[in-house]
């Protein structure tokens, strides 16, 4: 068994692992990087064409968000993933593709203007959508088998609804080993969702290190937190924003909100009004009421069984259109109004922010990280005024957030997942960190007696009967910030020619599986193939 890791490895986002097991080479997990750059990316070694099938430890973004791209340029194997995850895969994945499309439309009508080269998304809406037929559904706990000498089984682990580490078992030469991709490890007692289950058989295991040098503080009453800073926002006559991710946090927000409701914490403003003003919020929300069965935990299985919906209450308003959303600043009754990106980088959030940050009366609550550079960072870190559709916007408003708010387990609950495999693996890779928290975790998993690494971008590995051999390093040098070299664009290869090549890497894997075919067929193919190179070998 062979691994090369793609993405994620000493960095937070991007995770791709390539796995060459049993003759079958295969991806665990395809996300888009966000952010920029610690160490050089490596190309695949593969292409997409080649890539024989795809697994997906959750639907986040930088997990999943590149499959699309892979069915643009030629992939057209088996994606395994949760029921859960493959339903928010279907959202999600249109949404980043509709995002896609509207940045380069506006970024080729600025190149129209000045003559510059147009680009093109990663893939387009329709990408997203027939890639989503390729998908085949999950159950926790259920091995399939994903090609002959490799099975899969997936298992909650609390991080996201549908989340899930992923075991895989290979047999190869008559030995069969277990390795196991943690995918994202989810925090403990987080709403709505389950503990994380832990694992305890493995001989090889990749993990995440999000959060592997830092502690999470003793988890507060969220729902106290938060009534009081509605109370207090409320009785001054303003409006409570706030910024949060679609998936997921907003959830937990909207089953927090019904509690204070319910248990009237809240005085004197009645049933207030609260907006969910994301359409891709709207539509995870219903995804999270559908799932209940496999993904709840026991305090959201008994609401549910009771006849409750967690996720609803008198109230609340889900605003779709554009013109649901503007409405919502007309209306002059205190409010909360839910809204993404939750970091105030995009979205309708902006908008909202515009109407509110000059308001003494209005608070702005941060639910989630906020990553260096982001407006919500700077509005954390105390701006005086912000840049707004072009405008200068004072804040007056409170700016808070509501502490221990996180879906990643801590130091102490990566040690406490990795811990619970008896006997230890005989080897651990630790990615999805960042650079100096990915070497810490992995230092401090050799203190604890494993053998451990934390791979580069590009490392690739061979594993055979419990020993692990490093065949390349990988991209150890750290890209410069300070000089940003010139683009030569008549050398550059375009997407248009980069899928062009994939293609033609697509077509050696046709030729190749119809080998021992008629020989009539195969000469009709030969011959198309030779009509289709005379027309365009120019």
């Amino acid at each position: 068994m062979k691994l090369t890791f793609l993405g994620a490895a000493r960095e937070v986002t991007g995770s791709c692992t390539l796995v060459e097991a049993a003759g079958h080479r295969f991806v665990v997990d395809c996300g888009m990087e966000q952010g920029r750059d610690t160490y050089e990316n490596v190309e695949s070694p593969i292409a997409p064409g080649e890539i024989e099938a795809v697994l997906v430890t959750h639907a986040h973004i930088d997990h999943s968000g590149q499959i699309p791209y892979l069915y643009k340029n030629g992939f057209r194997g088996p994606i395994y993933a949760t029921d859960a995850t493959t339903d928010l895969c279907e959202i999600m994945l249109e949404d980043s593709a509709h995002i896609q499309q509207q940045e380069a439309e506006w970024k080729n009508r600025k190149a129209q203007r000045s003559g510059r080269e147009m680009v093109e998304p990663d893939y387009t809406v329709e990408d997203a959508e027939q890639v989503m037929k390729q998908f085949q559904p999950q159950r926790y706990g259920q091995w399939v088998e994903i090609f002959e000498g490799v099975q899969a089984r997936f298992t909650d682990v609390g991080h996201l609804l549908g989340s899930a580490s992923i075991t895989l078992k290979v047999t190869e030469n008559g030995n069969t080993e277990t390795i196991v991709f943690s995918g994202d490890i989810g925090n403990l007692g987080q709403p709505i969702l389950r503990d994380p289950t832990y694992l305890t058989e493995a001989d090889y295991v990749v993990m995440e290190s999000t959060y592997g040098t830092r502690s999470h503080p003793p988890r507060p009453d969220h729902v106290a937190e938060l009534a009081e800073v509605l109370q207090e926002t409320f009785d001054k006559g303003g409006n409570v924003v706030i910024p949060s991710f679609a998936v997921g946090r907003t959830q937990e927000m909207l089953y927090f909100i019904r509690q204070i409701k319910a248990e009237g914490r809240v005085k004197g403003h009645g049933d207030f009004p609260v907006y969910v003003d994301s359409p891709l919020a709207s539509k995870s929300t219903t995804i999270f009421r559908e799932n209940f069965a496999e993904c709840y935990d026991e305090e959201a299985l008994r609401l549910v069984q009771s006849g409750q919906n967690p996720l609803q209450f008198p109230g609340l308003f889900i605003s779709e259109t554009k013109e649901d959303s503007m409405a919502i600043n007309t209306d002059m009754t205190p409010k909360v109004i839910i809204s993404a990106s939750g970091m105030c980088d995009a979205g309708r959030i902006r908008h909202h922010l515009k109407y509110n940050l000059w308001r003494e009366e209005c608070t702005i609550l941060f639910v989630g990280y906020q990553s260096a550079g982001s407006l919500g960072r700077i509005l954390l870190e105390g701006a005086d005024e912000v840049r707004l559709f072009g405008d200068t916007v004072r804040v007056n408003a409170r700016i808070c957030q509501l502490s221990g708010m996180s879906g990643h387990a801590d130091k102490e609950g990566l040690e406490r997942w990795i811990t619970h495999f008896n006997p230890k693996p005989c080897f651990v890779f630790v990615n999805h960190g960042d650079d100096e928290s990915a070497e810490a975790f992995a230092k401090h998993l050799m203190e604890l007696g494993f053998h451990a690494e934390a791979p580069y971008n590009g490392g690739v590995y061979e594993l055979t009967e419990g020993s692990v051999s490093c065949l390349k390093l990988g991209n150890t040098r750290k890209i410069s910030r300070e000089l940003v070299p010139t683009q030569d664009y008549s050398k550059r290869s375009t997407p248009a020619f980069e899928r062009l090549v994939n293609m033609g890497k697509r077509l050696m894997v046709v030729i190749e599986h119809n080998r021992g075919g008629a020989n009539k067929d195969l000469a009709r193919f030969a011959s198309q193939i030779n009509s289709l190179c005379d027309k365009w070998d120019r």
